[in-house]
């Protein structure tokens, strides 16, 4: 599918100060396809916004990207977004042993990244010239805050993009300044059943909803020591808009907090074609196919992320829930990595084998199974009726753009807490398993049974329901939000007015 923003989004809405010299940002995404996609699209938005503006993006290839990961990195070396958004693969690091936790895998991944990016900076700045761009600051990923201390050796500004919602955000600061004023360990929770009470939240936030990490009492550490230093940017860009996630964003405007900027909905809508191969190409022909054939609002799409996978008995019950339901249904089935091993999961070479005896050719007609999903192109489809997601920001955003309701099923990262976020404080989504979680290696000590699974598909799949409406209503918000006169059109316009003061 292929989609531009609006040309009113890219018009800005006041006279942006123009400089004798141009510009230019440096973009430090976290590895992973989510957050790298991101930091593209803020990269292209900011630079067709201003045309003194240049962004030199950094890019960290993990050694065990998936291939949708490897073929959008090549497609934007071989073919920029935009002449004046540049993209630096930095150089391999030492390898880094996979069988650690994967916050020790980040961290040490991250940090041992630090060199390059000084040295990267250092050609980019060391031709000082009246023609060369000056060098206006860093644009940070959450879990890069340690490239802060690079941006103050080059005597620059820090800026963070935030790819999660403001209510993880506004977690991450409560918790911190909890931890630090009242030498409160959020591990303390884990196996709690206590609610807490946050600014970030009109209702309150029960302890099994929290993030792992969180949970971690070395976790809690090393993300709580992320927040903290969140404080010394100056300013915050977040993947959200006002009308979503108002009381989050209104209880973060203190003064205790560096400036928000919420810019979003940041979508890339032809990620499909940038992140596939040939294989890749005929599946989404194929899929597209498929829905084509079935009626309008009547399919529940199943899809877990680029890291969701399920073990046998957790991939049973839900092709029971899909039988029991009767419903139509893509489901999007991976399997997991080898255990205690980091990596992306990858297609089956027979389902069959992990599926009850005959699904398969009893689904024929109104059920597909396929590998790898073309997302967008998917939850674009008019067959589309309802989603069954692992509530990733980005796949929730998307869901939104589209009008597709959810039934939640996080698995990792902060997605119990979008899912709480969607379902209870917002009203956007139904349950399947809030609190339902899952580690690295695709292992979850709990298996959702068959009779919740139809539970969650036929209440999201039910028409002309309240909960649709909602939705619908807040698809039409979104896109509003980035046209000229749009909250998040005007929260951008303020933010390059910020970098060419």
């Amino acid at each position: 599918m292929n989609f531009s923003f609006p040309s009113e989004y890219l018009k800005p809405p006041f006279v942006l100060p123009q400089m004798e010299k141009a510009s230019e940002l440096v973009f430090i995404p976290s590895a992973g396809m989510g957050h790298l996609v991101s930091a593209v699209e803020m990269a292209t938005l900011l630079v067709a916004r201003h045309d003194r503006l240049f962004i030199t993006v950094f890019i960290m290839k993990l050694p065990f990207d998936s291939k949708g990961t490897e073929s959008y990195i090549a497609s934007l070396e071989a073919s920029p977004v935009s002449p004046r958004v540049n993209f630096i693969t930095l150089p391999k690091v030492p390898a880094i042993d996979n069988h650690i936790s994967p916050n020790s895998f980040r961290n040490q991944f991250i940090e041992s990244h630090k060199p390059h990016v000084k040295n990267a900076v250092a050609k980019l700045t060391e031709s000082e010239s009246d023609s060369r761009p000056r060098l206006a600051g860093f644009v940070i990923d959450m879990f890069c805050t340690t490239m802060i201390d690079v941006a103050d050796e080059f005597g620059v500004p820090t800026y963070m993009f935030f790819t999660s919602p403001a209510g993880f955000l506004g977690l991450l600061f409560n918790l911190q300044r909890i931890r630090d004023v009242y030498n409160k360990e959020v591990s303390e929770f884990k196996d709690s059943d206590a609610e807490l009470a946050l600014p970030t939240f009109v209702n309150s936030v029960p302890a099994n909803v929290l993030p792992s990490v969180l949970l971690d009492k070395d976790g809690a550490k090393a993300i709580l020591g992320y927040a903290k230093r969140f404080r010394e940017t100056k300013g915050i860009l977040v993947n959200t808009f006002m009308e979503l996630e108002s009381h989050a964003l209104d209880s973060l405007s203190d003064g205790e907090t560096p400036p928000l900027y919420p810019v979003g909905p940041i979508l890339n809508l032809k990620s499909d074609d940038s992140q596939s191969d040939s294989k890749q190409a005929q599946q989404k022909s194929d899929v597209l196919e498929w829905l084509d054939d079935q009626p309008p609002s009547s399919v529940v799409f199943l899809c877990f992320g680029s890291m969701g996978s399920f073990g046998e008995d957790q991939v049973r019950e839900i092709a029971w829930g899909l039988e029991r339901s009767g419903l139509r249904f893509l489901w999007s089935l991976r399997q997991a990595p080898p255990k205690e091993t980091v990596a992306s999961p990858s297609d089956y070479s027979d389902p069959k084998a992990v599926l009850p005896e005959g699904f398969l050719d009893r689904a024929v007609g109104i059920g597909k199974v396929i590998g790898w999903a073309p997302q967008v192109a998917i939850l674009a489809h008019r067959a589309i009726g309802g989603f069954v997601s692992h509530c990733g920001w980005n796949s929730t955003l998307e869901s939104l753009w589209f009008g597709v309701p959810v039934a939640t099923w996080p698995m990792y990262a902060e997605q119990q807490l979008n899912a709480f976020e969607l379902v209870r404080e917002l009203g956007l989504a139904v349950e399947i398993k809030m609190e339902y979680r899952r580690d690295f290696y695709g292992e979850s000590p709990k298996v959702v049974k068959a009779e919740e699974i139809e539970r969650g598909i036929r209440e999201v799949m039910v028409q002309d329901s309240d909960l649709r409406k909602r939705v619908k209503e807040m698809s039409e918000k979104g896109k509003k939000a980035l046209m000229d006169g749009g909250s998040s059109h005007s929260s951008l316009g303020h933010f390059l007015h910020q970098i060419f003061l």
